[in-house]
């Protein structure tokens, strides 16, 4: 099965990691698997993204950037 939560984020940034504890806690009460992104790693992420980091998506569709709300998350993945 394809991974369907995707959290782009970059180091040092604490919205990121606000970010990356909502996805984990979500998706581990939901048993969906998720991958961490930095954006920083790739341009044409960086230059999609750009600030907007951290940016939670769900089968390939935004469901939030910088503060990701856990009931929205859980809503695209039910």
């Amino acid at each position: 099965m394809p991974t369907r939560v995707m959290l782009y984020t970059r180091p040092g940034c604490h919205l990121c990691e606000d970010a990356r504890g909502v996805v984990e806690a979500t998706c581990a009460a939901l048993g969906q698997d998720w991958l961490e992104i930095n954006v920083d790693s790739d341009p044409d992420l960086k230059e999609r993204y750009g600030d907007e980091v951290p940016v939670a998506t769900v089968d390939g569709e935004v469901v939030g950037f910088w503060h990701i709300d856990p009931e929205r998350l859980r809503s695209a993945l039910v």
